[in-house]
C-alpha cells in the first residue's frame, strides 16, 4: 500500500530533479550532473543571470523543494544513469540497503546486484519491472522486506523505488503458519473419526446380517438402522472436514507468494481430459453428461497441478450445482470450452444448473462464501473452490470472471497467459549474489 501510494510522488519527484540537472547541465556554466558521492557540485548553486533573475530564482526552489521531498520520504528512491551508477539517492534508500555498504567504484556507491537486474529490464523494455526481497540484516533480526520496482525515464536513466514491507511480510508469515499448524494437527484426529465410523458401519452390516434371534429382534433392528444412519453421518461430516483441512493447506501456500513449483508449458488437451475423467462418476450418478468443446493443441504457461485443480474445482461445482437427470427430457449437460491464441488461452465451464444470484457474483470467489449454504452442505462442498481458483489464476498472471443467470445456468472462465511472463527477473547463480544472500520471493 505505501508502495503504490508514494509511487507517483517519488517517480515524479526524481523524474523532476533529473530534468532540472539536464537543464543546468546545458549551461556551459553551471553544474553537471553529479554521482552520488561526488560532492564537487553538491552545494553549488546555479549561476544567477540578472536579467533572468526570477526564473533562476523559481528552478532553485523547486530543485530544493523536490530533494527535500525525496528526503522525506519513507519509501526508498534511488536514480540509476546509463551505466547503472547511483546519481541521486534518498536516506531511505540507503538505510534499505539499495547502495551496497562500504562498496565503491570511483568513489561512487555500487547499486546492489538485484536492483541494477531490475533497472536493466526496465531500462530495455521501457515497461515497469517489480520484485519482493529479503535482504539479511545481521545481529540475528528478521530479513528486511523489500517491495522494488524500477520505472525508466529516457535516456537511459531508471528510478528504482522501495518499500519496506518486513511486517506485512512477517503478519503473512505469522499466519500462514497457524493455518498449517492446525491444518497439521486437526489431520490426524480427522483421519481416526473417518476410520472410526468405516469399522462402525462395517460392525453394522455384520449384525444385519446375522441369523441370530437375539439380533432378529424388532428394538434392536430400530437400534442398529439409527447407529447406521449416525455413523454415516459421522463418516459425511468427517470426509468434509478433512477435504476442509487440505483445502486450507492449499490456500495457504497458494496466499503465501511463492514461485510457482516447476513453471513449464502445461497441454490444456491433458488438464482437460483428466477432468471429465475425474468427474464422470459423480456426473453418471446424477445422469449428467459432461463434454468438451473447442481448440485442440493449446498450451498455458505455469503449474500443471495447480491448473488441473483450478479446473477441476470448477468442473465439480458444475456438477454439483447442476438439477438430476428426468425422464422424458434432455440430460443436464456440463461443457468444458478451450479457445486461445499465442498470448491468452480461456479455458470455461459451463453448467445448466440453478444459477448464481446477481448479489451473489461479486462475492462467490470470496473464502467460505457460499450462495446456497444448504446445498453446499449437503455436497460437502467447504467454501474455498473457488477462492482457490482465483488464487490460482492471479497466482499464473491470469484471472476468472463468471456469468451467470438464475434457473438457466453459469460460465466460468479462467483466462491463462499462454508464455512465460517477461516481467520474470533472471538471477543467475553467481558468487556476488550468494554473497548478498538475497531471497527472491515472487517477481510481477
Amino acid at each position: 500500500m505505501i508502495a503504490a501510494a508514494t509511487t507517483g510522488v517519488a517517480v515524479g519527484a526524481a523524474g523532476s530533479l533529473i530534468v532540472m540537472r539536464r537543464r543546468a547541465a546545458q549551461d556551459d556554466e553551471g553544474p553537471r550532473l553529479h554521482p552520488v558521492g561526488d560532492t564537487a557540485g553538491a552545494g553549488a548553486a546555479d549561476p544567477v543571470d540578472a536579467d533572468d533573475l526570477p526564473a533562476q530564482v523559481r528552478r532553485v526552489g523547486a530543485k530544493g523543494l523536490g530533494r527535500r521531498s525525496l528526503d522525506a520520504l519513507r519509501v526508498g528512491v534511488l536514480v540509476l544513469d546509463a551505466e547503472d551508477r547511483p546519481v541521486l539517492a534518498n536516506p531511505a534508500a540507503k538505510e534499505m540497503g539499495l547502495l551496497r555498504a562500504g562498496t565503491t567504484v570511483g568513489g561512487t556507491p555500487v547499486a546492489h546486484t538485484v536492483v541494477r537486474t531490475l533497472a536493466g529490464q526496465a531500462r530495455r523494455t521501457g515497461t515497469r519491472r517489480e520484485v519482493e526481497l529479503d535482504l539479511p540484516r545481521g545481529n540475528g533480526r528478521d530479513p528486511l522486506g523489500v517491495h522494488i520496482r524500477a520505472v525508466a525515464l529516457g535516456d537511459g536513466h531508471v528510478t528504482v523505488e522501495a518499500a519496506d514491507v518486513t511486517e506485512a511480510h512477517r503478519v503473512a508469515r505469522v499466519r500462514r503458519d497457524f493455518v498449517a499448524n492446525v491444518s497439521h494437527e486437526l489431520k490426524t484426529p480427522v483421519g481416526a473419526l473417518q476410520l472410526l465410523a468405516e469399522a462402525l458401519l462395517d460392525a453394522t452390516d455384520v449384525a444385519a446380517d446375522s441369523s441370530d434371534d437375539e439380533l432378529r429382534h424388532n428394538d434392536f433392528r430400530q437400534d442398529l438402522a439409527a447407529a447406521r444412519r449416525f455413523a454415516e453421518r459421522i463418516q459425511h461430516e468427517s470426509t468434509r472436514l478433512g477435504r476442509l483441512v487440505s483445502e486450507l493447506l492449499d490456500l495457504t501456500r497458494l496466499q503465501g507468494g511463492e514461485p510457482l513449483p516447476d513453471p513449464a508449458p502445461v497441454s490444456v488437451d491433458r488438464i482437460i481430459a483428466e477432468v471429465i475423467d475425474r468427474t464422470r462418476t459423480p456426473a453418471s450418478v446424477k445422469g449428467l453428461e459432461v463434454g468438451f468443446v473447442g481448440m485442440r493443441g493449446l498450451t498455458v504457461y505455469g503449474s500443471e497441478s495447480q491448473l488441473m485443480t483450478a479446473v477441476a474445482n470448477l468442473a465439480e461445482n458444475a456438477v454439483a450445482y447442476s438439477p438430476d437427470a428426468e425422464d422424458n427430457r434432455p440430460a443436464p449437460r456440463v461443457t468444458i470450452t478451450a479457445r486461445g491464441d499465442e498470448e491468452i488461452v480461456e479455458i470455461a465451464v459451463t453448467d445448466q444448473g440453478i444459477g448464481i444470484e446477481p448479489k451473489d457474483l461479486d462475492r462467490i470467489f470470496e473464502r467460505f462464501y457460499r450462495a446456497d449454504r444448504a446445498r453446499s452442505r449437503a455436497t460437502g462442498g467447504t467454501g474455498l473452490g473457488l477462492a482457490i481458483v482465483k488464487h490460482i489464476a492471479t497466482n499464473h498472471g491470469g484471472q476468472v470472471d463468471v456469468v451467470s443467470t438464475v434457473g438457466v445456468g453459469s460460465t466460468f472462465t479462467l483466462r491463462l497467459p499462454a508464455r512465460p511472463p517477461d516481467a520474470s527477473l533472471p538471477l543467475p547463480p553467481s558468487i556476488e549474489i550468494a554473497a548478498e544472500t538475497a531471497v527472491v520471493k515472487g517477481s510481477a
